[in-house]
């Protein structure tokens, strides 16, 4: 859930507020909507604030997207810990992948922004995007080894098993798949199916 913005400011918190104010933005109106000025205003401070932390609006999208990175791996490594079947671990990652999306959906948005798309002129979110993937590449790999596809180069399947899983969390992010807000059971139970056709052996 989005903190307020204001209270983290006065308590000497600037950066995490105008984070906070930014994904406000970004669920309101994209991240078109969003400008230092007007993350700024959400968090009740001056316009010149912000550039105490963010030299330009692309460093204020990559630290959100650099969060939310860090976050997807985060929920992708108690998904896949919680597992020793290579087929299972394996689908709770795509599952992750989805879930997260659906409860972070600013989050979600900003880091597949196009406005992002070159990550190399930010290092630190280049990492945290690097991280999340190498952890389903590996769960891949693992998959590989254990038998349940044949030898080949595990990236293929990591583009199309992250293809599919990214297209149905943009699909329930933008409206298009019709999920009650803040139903995650619901978003499970879809993302549960999709891996199913994905990922033989999931749940069997």
């Amino acid at each position: 859930m989005l903190r307020k913005p204001k209270g983290s400011y006065h308590h000497g918190n600037l950066r995490r507020a105008l984070i906070d104010a930014a994904l406000a933005l970004v669920e309101n109106g994209g991240a078109a909507a969003l400008s230092l000025r007007e993350a700024a205003r959400r968090a009740g401070v001056s316009v010149a604030a912000p550039y105490r932390h963010f030299p330009s609006r692309e460093a204020l999208l990559a630290a959100v997207a650099e969060e939310g990175f860090q976050l997807l791996g985060d929920e992708i490594r108690r998904a896949i810990a919680a597992h020793d079947n290579a087929a299972r671990r394996l689908g709770e990652a795509g599952i992750a992948y989805v879930l997260f999306a659906a409860a972070n959906p600013s989050h979600f948005k900003v880091m597949f922004s196009s406005a992002l798309a070159d990550r190399k002129a930010h290092p630190s979110l280049e990492a945290a995007a690097h991280d999340a993937s190498r952890l389903l590449l590996a769960a891949i790999r693992d998959y590989q080894k254990a038998g349940w596809m044949s030898s080949g180069d595990p990236r293929e399947m990591h583009l199309s098993a992250w293809s599919i899983v990214h297209g149905l969390a943009s699909l329930i992010t933008s409206g298009h798949v019709r999920v009650g807000r803040g139903d995650p059971a619901q978003v499970e139970q879809i993302a549960r199916a999709v891996v199913r056709s994905l990922v033989p052996g999931f749940g069997g």
